[in-house]
């Protein structure tokens, strides 16, 4: 890696979300999120973020998603205290298939992203802007069902891109490679427990992040109609 000038940095990283559908028609659902990731070496914030979008289903092999992200970027370095907030609308389009007994999702996502600016360890006036496009390909296979519940094992990939003037050296973001336990408690409520491997490129087009993620995961789904 010294030789060809890559920089790898690696991680490990705690995360937990919580996810809360509220479905008000057959057709129409809310839906709001809350993600906190932390670094483990350290135990300190890496990313928050709150999302929520409304999710309208064409059909019951399509879904479509109108939503909106504030996130806040916590520094990579424990001797800096620069938190930097992020806007970001987004869209995204889901497409069902079943094959046997396995269920597959494929996801194609487009970000709006406001990052704002920043000037050696301190914020600046204004924001830097980029499309990021996003596909994942998730895959679910039942693993045991009783009357109420449901295990679930869920594996899934997802390759990240930008695009935009602010874009020079990454256009390659990131790729996340996911795989899972989901136990599906009632109808309402699901866990589920995860690894992932996450590989970025920063914006240098030289600098890596290598990172080692357990992801907690509750969804709670509410009807009400």
């Amino acid at each position: 890696m010294a030789q060809s000038g890559k920089q790898v940095t690696y991680q490990r990283i705690g995360w937990v979300r919580y996810s809360n559908r509220l479905q008000l028609s057959e057709r129409v659902a809310f839906v709001a999120e809350v993600d906190n990731r932390v670094f483990l070496s350290e135990f300190r914030e890496q990313t928050f973020s709150l999302r929520s979008a409304v999710r309208y289903t064409f059909h019951p092999q399509i879904d479509a998603t109108l939503g909106f992200t504030y996130a806040q970027q916590y520094p990579q370095n424990p001797e800096s205290d620069l938190v930097v907030p992020e806007l970001r609308p987004q869209q995204d389009i889901t497409l069902k298939q079943e094959i046997g007994k396995v269920k597959l999702n494929h996801q194609y996502r487009l970000e709006e992203r406001f990052i704002r600016k920043t000037i050696e360890d301190e914020l600046a006036s204004g924001y830097r802007f980029n499309f990021r496009f996003r596909y994942r390909l998730q895959g679910e296979v039942p693993l045991w069902h009783g009357e109420t519940q449901e295990v679930k094992l869920v594996v899934s990939d997802e390759v990240m891109l930008n695009a935009g003037k602010s874009i020079e050296y990454n256009t390659f973001d990131q790729n996340r490679l996911y795989g899972g336990v989901q136990w599906e408690v009632s109808p309402a409520l699901a866990l589920e427990l995860g690894y992932m491997k996450w590989h970025q490129q920063r914006p240098s087009g030289s600098n890596y992040f290598n990172r080692d993620v357990a992801r907690l995961s509750v969804s709670h789904k509410l009807q009400l109609y």
